[in-house]
């Protein structure tokens, strides 16, 4: 399947607003959100923190839900889905991807990747998902015996497993020195080059935003800009 962006809605947000409430304090966390995302689109999320980057990222993931407005995965409304519904949203559809990486430091590279695609229904194999981060040499090896880009690379792995229609990452290169960034990052595009997979990716450092197909950013929970790049670049030629 080519990188190219595709037409297709994966994702619509709309009129999205998150308000958390504590006593008689008020935070809005999003107000008024207006999004879609594309087949085959990578799409990197910029914003000082508390902008609503995660917030809103959370919600298209299933893990949370809007205070108003609606949000549409296909033909699915999220935003009245029940917990039984977004659970099985989250296990089918989605990839997630952290700052920190979450493996299991008793199981090997491949056997972490072992606990999604036992329970997914069409899934690669441990080891292909592996090669294709370029880790295939590494799958024996314990957490505590790699380097954060390559525990990193598993946990992208473990996420494209089990084939997700979107991958949701939030400050995957957050930890990493910039070489061991740009690893990552690589990882990220090939996936979305080679198969197609609809991505989004949180980020603070506004040079990553030159290998997405487009760049949207937030401030105070609303939409600042929301443009195309004219050329994506590869990650190797980012400004650190």
């Amino acid at each position: 399947m080519s990188g190219e962006a595709r037409s297709l809605p994966v994702f619509r947000a709309e009129n999205v607003t998150r308000v958390y409430r504590t006593g008689l304090v008020e935070v809005w966390a999003l107000r008024g959100v207006d999004l879609s995302l594309s087949e085959g689109e990578m799409v990197v999320l910029l914003g000082a923190s508390g902008s609503g980057k995660s917030t809103l990222v959370n919600i298209l993931g299933g893990l949370d839900l809007p205070s108003s407005g609606r949000v549409f995965f296909r033909d699915q409304d999220l935003s009245c889905a029940s917990d039984r519904q977004l659970t099985a949203f989250r296990r089918d559809h989605v990839g997630f991807v952290f700052q920190f990486y979450n493996l299991v430091p008793s199981l090997t590279a491949r056997e972490n990747i072992a606990l999604v695609t036992e329970i997914a229904r069409n899934p690669m194999t441990p080891e292909e998902a592996l090669e294709r981060v370029g880790l295939a040499h590494r799958m024996d090896h314990f957490p505590a015996e790699l380097s954060g880009g390559e525990q990193q690379r598993v946990a992208i792995a473990r996420a494209i497993a089990k084939r997700p229609d979107v991958l949701l990452c939030d400050e995957p290169t957050g930890a990493l020195d910039s070489k061991t960034g740009v690893q990552v990052l690589e990882a990220l595009y090939e996936v979305n080059r080679d198969l197609g997979t609809a991505t989004v990716l949180i980020t603070h450092n506004a040079g990553i935003q030159r290998i997405a197909h487009r760049v949207v950013v937030l401030a105070d929970g609303r939409i600042t800009k929301d443009e195309a790049n004219a050329a994506r670049v590869l990650p190797s030629e980012v400004s650190w």
